[in-house]
């Protein structure tokens, strides 16, 4: 009997990430399990012999996608047209929506049995909650990273949800075990400094993050300062904070930065997935954020369109606002400074945060199997059981 095909397909580099994690937990289940699909270099290291280079298709924003669309448009009917061809167990659709979910339409009409699923599917519950509804057409199952996702798309009206767990998830417990090395005892606390992770998130937010730190040294808050960086912007942050009031060291790669992160007494921080990380590493934090000025004046339509409780991950979770957030206008020094100065002390603000990212170790399920391996259970028992009915139809 031969093992078992699963077809992957993913659209972009963190939909390429969560592939190189299921590809991996399945092989450890299913040592003869075999892939066809879409996937950049992580899910080429696990031996996927991806059908066309992913960066021909990982275009975003609007205007990107509008140059890209007669290529992209050919890649969909490509990448449907061979999974069809391949006749698989199940497939795979994760992230970027405008390409998987096209080439799981076109799939769907021609391999109705074939069951397909979602891994990070559309964040539903923020915008264009109608797409749950329609979802039902064409994924049977879908494999959430946030606990509150399930019972998202369960009250939309979408196809059946499991929550398997974010990939901070992996990466955390990975990082948290190791040794943590030992430190002078009378180093002044460390605030950890995250203005983004692009060129254009540092540039709009440097500046208020800057003023942020300098205000709190001039009130007599005695700390240090770690900013984490990517490779390629170590030497313009360093040139960037040469002048500012405290010490600053730059740290790169993911080991430094969890390090760092265990270090911490706080955080002041860009709007983004750091933000769970630091949730995770029991870190308190203020978020701040700003969009390039191009679109800035749509920030009020998008908020009237689009109403959220709040943009950190921490709070959604919690669906409690215990993580302050500045956005926009309100992302201010005065603003920024005053809300990590309630932290950096042993006040209220400071345990309920603790308190809170303590419940969201809980609901995002720390313990026991990682969100890889749970996400491959799924896939496993969902491609065992539609090869089966196969072979009896077979028969």
């Amino acid at each position: 009997m031969t093992g078992l095909r699963i077809a992957v397909i993913a659209g972009e580099e963190s939909g390429d990430l969560l592939g190189a994690g299921l590809m991996a937990a399945l092989r450890r289940s299913e040592p003869d399990v075999s892939f066809i699909g879409v996937g950049g270099r992580h899910m080429e290291a696990e031996g996927l012999r991806s059908l066309f280079p992913l960066d021909e298709i990982a275009v975003m924003g609007p205007v990107a996608i509008a140059r890209a669309l007669r290529p992209l448009l050919r890649r969909i009917r490509q990448a449907a047209g061979d999974v069809i061809a391949a006749r698989p167990d199940a497939l795979v659709i994760i992230d970027s929506p405008e390409f998987t979910h096209r080439v799981a339409k076109r799939i769907r009409k021609a391999l109705p049995a074939l069951p397909i699923i979602n891994y990070s599917p559309p964040t539903v519950w923020a915008w264009r909650s109608g797409r749950a509804r329609a979802m039902r057409f064409y994924v049977d199952r879908a494999m959430a990273l946030l606990p509150f996702e399930p019972a998202a798309y369960s009250r939309l009206g979408g196809p059946p949800c499991d929550y398997v767990g974010h990939p901070v998830v992996e990466a955390a417990k990975r990082h948290l075990a190791a040794d943590l090395p030992a430190e002078a005892t009378d180093a002044d606390p460390l605030l950890v400094v995250l203005p983004g992770s692009r060129r254009s998130e540092i540039s709009r937010l440097l500046g208020p993050f800057a003023a942020t730190v300098a205000r709190l040294a001039a009130a007599g808050h005695r700390f240090r300062v770690a900013m984490p960086a990517v490779g390629h912007l170590v030497e313009e942050l360093h040139a960037a904070t040469r002048a500012w009031p405290v010490p600053v060291e730059i740290v790169e790669g993911e080991e430094q930065k969890w390090l760092a992160f265990r270090r911490a007494r706080a955080a002041l921080a860009a709007s983004g997935t750091v933000t769970l990380q630091l949730a995770i590493a029991d870190v308190p934090m203020v978020v701040g954020y700003k969009v390039e000025p191009a679109v800035a004046w749509l920030a009020p339509v998008f908020r009237r369109l689009f109403p959220m409780r709040s943009v950190v991950m921490a709070n959604l979770i919690l669906d409690e606002n215990v993580v302050p957030e500045f956005i926009e206008e309100p992302c201010t020094p005065e603003n920024l400074s005053s809300a990590l100065a309630l932290i950096l002390g042993e006040g209220r603000e400071r345990r309920k945060q603790i308190e809170g990212f303590s419940e969201i170790r809980r609901r995002m399920q720390m313990d026991g199997a990682t969100p890889s391996e749970r996400a491959a259970e799924i896939v496993l028992e969902t491609a065992r059981r539609a090869s089966a009915e196969r072979g009896v139809g077979a028969s």
